[in-house]
């Protein structure tokens, strides 16, 4: 089964974002697995943007992939390039920066598409000194911050991008203690329906905390892959009609 996954995309093109290669974290370990080919709009980066600073994102632009590549390669020049800017002094406000951060990526994609083009997206800037997660959730799926007291939402904290040119999300901090774990999954992994009669509904939010619970707790990639399983299980051989990817951040020290 895991022949089916991959941890990144196929060679780059013109119209293709740049390939994603996680950067070395101290103290922590990331990775991104998506499964079959990609066919609608999920899109993973991270780049380090200070000596202490890595940028993290998760988005999902509305429509099929062949349509929208020119606002996945817009978006992620925008993450790139302003990410590094307002991340890389050493003593900023992370919650503006951030705010900031999302409204310019949010005004690139209407600029992009000349009109509104829907896009959930989840943004976070993690703190490798302090270990601290400054995060927007942009409507996007709630994360996952999994931690010796159990497994918190992180819910939206504003509108998806690309709709309202002056729309801006909220960006609160939460603090991922020793064995934390942050896990983003698409919709395509939430909204996945079952296969034949053994289930009913789509795999939905509570079979990934399940997953996220009973995962080994110290990798990242080991997280990804337990989701991803769990829901190849449950749609059996029913048509994967949707991207499913899952985002796994693990403070292991």
């Amino acid at each position: 089964m895991l022949s089916r996954f991959h941890s990144d995309a196929a060679a780059p093109s013109v119209m293709e974002p740049v390939p994603t290669v996680f950067p070395k974290i101290g103290g922590a370990d990331i990775a991104a697995v998506f499964v079959g080919k990609r066919v609608a709009g999920d899109f993973y980066d991270s780049i380090r943007v200070s000596s202490d600073r890595v940028l993290i994102g998760l988005l999902d632009v509305a429509g099929r992939r062949e349509d929208n590549r020119n606002l996945l390669v817009a978006a992620q020049e925008v993450f790139r390039t302003v990410g590094a800017q307002l991340f890389s002094p050493r003593d900023i406000n992370e919650s503006d920066a951030m705010t900031e951060l999302c409204l310019r990526i949010n005004r690139r994609l209407i600029d992009v598409c000349c009109g509104v083009h829907s896009c959930p997206a989840f943004i976070a800037c993690y703190h490798e000194q302090f270990g601290t997660l400054c995060y927007t959730n942009a409507g996007h799926t709630p994360a996952l911050l999994r931690d010796a007291t159990g497994i918190a939402e992180l819910a939206p904290t504003g509108l998806p991008l690309g709709l309202f040119s002056h729309a801006t999300c909220e960006a609160p901090t939460v603090g991922m203690a020793k064995q934390a774990s942050l896990l983003v999954v698409s919709r395509g992994v939430v909204d996945c329906e079952g296969y034949g009669n053994r289930h009913s509904g789509g795999f939905g939010l509570e079979r990934v905390k399940d997953v996220c619970q009973s995962a080994a707790a110290n990798a990242a990639r080991p997280l990804c892959d337990s989701v991803l399983e769990a829901v190849a299980e449950f749609s059996g051989k029913g048509p994967m009609c949707d991207d499913r990817t899952a985002l796994a951040l693990v403070r292991n020290a």
